[in-house]
């Protein structure tokens, strides 16, 4: 495994492009969400194809792009969304491993997407907070499939007993952050979504950590 900017980039771009066409196939936002979310995977992919030089991220970015100016239809823009997604996880693959590519993905996805979407909120107060959970549930899938992978891959086994510790601790906080989430939304006000959001924005912080860390250990074996 080589951990590089442009394998965090492909996972965590990947990740975002498989939460919006999820969103988007939900049908319960309006294009507004679909050409945000567009223009912030079409950036981040196009970092990422820069970083890693891939013919495969440039076709992802454009397939986000496309996606962008399709959000009116819904269901297309959903596919295009899904499209990018693989070619991202593809960029990942090479790099980071099959599944340590997936997991990642999930992970960083199902973070950054619920606080995308909490921020939608802002704009549309009305919108479903099954949503926000379901999300929410797809972070905390991700979060144990990245420990159970990296662990497999032996990053416990490492001799460097500061970056084991450091692992686990921001496995754990973003655990409970995850938790944190799926409790603040039980709050009937409005302001249980603006917690969610804002323990969300930390959340995205934690599990770079978690991916970023867990990687370098495996890689130092």
């Amino acid at each position: 495994m080589e951990v590089t900017p442009a394998l965090i980039l492909a996972m965590w771009t990947a990740g975002m492009a498989g939460g919006a066409a999820v969103v988007s196939q939900w049908g319960i936002v309006g294009p507004g969400y679909g050409w945000l979310t567009s223009a912030v995977i079409t950036i981040a992919g196009g970092v990422t194809a820069l970083a890693g030089g891939s013919p495969i991220g440039v076709l992802a970015t454009l397939a986000a792009l496309v996606a962008g100016l399709m959000a009116r239809r819904q269901r297309i823009a959903a596919v295009l969304f899904a499209v990018a997604a693989l070619g991202f996880l593809a960029v990942a693959v090479p790099d980071g491993g099959f599944f340590a590519a997936i997991s990642g993905s999930v992970l960083l996805g199902g973070m950054t997407s619920e606080m995308l979407l909490g921020h939608w909120f802002l704009v549309d107060p009305q919108l479903p907070r099954w949503a926000l959970r379901r999300l929410g549930v797809v972070a905390g899938i991700g979060l144990v499939a990245e420990v159970v992978v990296v662990v497999a891959l032996g990053a416990f086994g490492s001799s460097d007993t500061v970056m084991i510790a450091a692992l686990a601790a921001l496995a754990a906080m973003t655990a409970l952050l995850v938790a944190a989430v799926w409790f603040s939304l039980k709050e009937t006000g409005y302001s249980g979504v603006m917690a969610a959001t804002g323990l969300s924005y930390l959340g995205v912080l934690t599990t770079f950590g978690v991916v970023v860390v867990g990687r370098l250990l495996v890689e130092g074996l």
